[in-house]
């Protein structure tokens, strides 16, 4: 499916393509730059892929959702962009924008168009300039292969939600133009999703179900606040706040894997921090409950490094963007705190994420499921709408740490816990946390 037309393509994901109707500019015959041989090889190119151009842009249906599809034709010059393919992505997005519809990127492309020089170049600013002033509506990327040059570095990598076909060429450096001892495993879409910049690696079979789902999930905003889950472990009340803290650090008890698959009927997840990291403790995505959908951003019991601070920021940015509420499970004994979390930013991630809670127009909803330790639980957590099941805590910092801090001897750490007032209903009493959410239905 890769290198298959981009008629082909479409006709894969969606019904009833329809080609958007874009003004041809006019072009010199051998093109802006007068490149000799363009005429006959634009011509050429014309006949062996029945297309005008390196890409088709219309409006199609992709499972119940209708959107706005922009498929590259490889074999039109590489999927080359030029001043024609600018015109007809800018118009793409426009139609978009005015029609309150999803944009789906089928990307197979070599970067520039060679032969228009400079005025090839110029189109990734109107095709940059034209995603981004599209931003009120979901975009979605498919990286084919290949997709490198600016086709990656606009369209591929600036979406919403990156998905690519197994073993696609990736890159920002095609394959004619890399160091000789470059790494080809490098420029491949699983070495992206290793490194934060691809959700997720979708097969060839499986890509017209995804786009159907992701379409469901990122077009069905609403207003309501997602409930609470119930609690999925213990039931009772610690009665010391070192009951609390063995409780939460149990291994027996039952981890934010577990409460997403119970809360949501289906979802789907989103992977990275767009900047090199990614942070298996933290599990981001959009989810489906009860006709609608819900995003979330979950730590699973780790500390969480920079780069699980910047994926929870990025969704709650594009949930916020779209819509969407929003849930969030802390539990995390703290960020981590090494020489590579320093090095990776760990205070501006933190800061990052913060910001985005602080400035999401959508409501976020917040359980404290397990350990809350201090300003690397709080950063997930929702002011004025935070939960906590039983066998939870949340404390300015850990007992332990606190006894560092205070220059107390280890076996002062019981004691602490209790004056640190870090159990599920001092949280209440504190004003910290609404209430002790119950056991879930399906527990009960």
């Amino acid at each position: 499916m890769s290198r298959s037309s981009a008629r082909s393509v479409v006709k894969e994901i969606a019904t009833g393509f329809e080609d958007l109707e874009v003004p041809r500019s006019e072009e010199p015959d051998d093109g802006p730059i007068g490149w000799p041989g363009y005429r006959s090889a634009r011509e050429a190119a014309e006949k062996r892929t029945g297309e005008d151009e390196s890409v088709v842009c219309g409006i199609a249906r992709i499972g119940d959702v209708e959107a706005i599809v922009i498929a590259f034709e490889f074999g039109f010059l590489g999927g080359s962009i030029g001043q024609r393919t600018g015109d007809r992505v800018e118009a793409a997005f426009a139609r978009a924008v005015g029609s309150r519809l999803p944009v789906v990127s089928l990307i197979a492309t070599g970067g520039s168009r060679m032969q228009h020089g400079m005025r090839a170049l110029s189109q990734l600013q109107r095709i940059a300039r034209a995603a981004a002033g599209a931003r009120s509506v979901p975009q979605i990327s498919v990286l084919r292969d290949p997709t490198t040059g600016g086709g990656w570095a606009t369209l591929g990598a600036s979406a919403d939600v990156v998905l690519a076909l197994p073993g696609a060429q990736v890159g920002f450096a095609g394959s004619r133009v890399r160091p000789a001892d470059a790494s080809p495993e490098a420029y491949t879409a699983e070495a992206k999703l290793a490194w934060g910049q691809v959700d997720q690696i979708v097969a060839s079979a499986d890509l017209p179900a995804a786009l159907e789902r992701w379409l469901r999930l990122l077009t069905s905003p609403t207003p309501e606040a997602a409930e609470p889950p119930g609690a999925l472990g213990a039931t009772d009340l610690p009665g010391s706040g070192w009951d609390a803290v063995q409780a939460a650090r149990s291994a027996e008890r039952p981890r934010a894997a577990e409460y997403l698959d119970v809360y949501f009927d289906w979802r789907e997840e989103v992977s990275g921090d767009r900047c090199g990291g990614v942070d298996a403790g933290v599990l981001c995505g959009f989810g489906w409950r009860g006709g609608r959908a819900i995003a979330y951003a979950a730590q699973c019991g780790t500390p969480t490094s920079p780069a699980g601070f910047r994926t929870a920021a990025r969704l709650v940015r594009l949930a916020s963007r779209l819509g969407i509420p929003v849930l969030t499970l802390v539990d995390t004994p703290g960020a981590a705190n090494d020489e590579a979390a320093e090095r990776a930013g760990a205070g501006a991630a933190i800061a990052e994420l913060f910001e985005a809670v602080a400035s999401a127009v959508v409501p976020i909803t917040t359980l404290v499921i397990g350990e809350g330790g201090s300003g690397g639980a709080l950063a997930f957590a929702a002011p004025g709408s935070t939960w906590v099941t039983p066998d939870a805590y949340f404390s300015v910092t850990s007992p332990e740490a606190a006894a560092a801090i205070l220059k107390l001897p280890a076996d002062e750490v019981p004691a602490l816990a209790d004056r640190l007032r870090l159990r599920p209903q001092d949280l209440v009493d504190l004003g910290i946390a609404r209430s002790v959410v119950g056991p879930a239905p399906t527990c009960v």
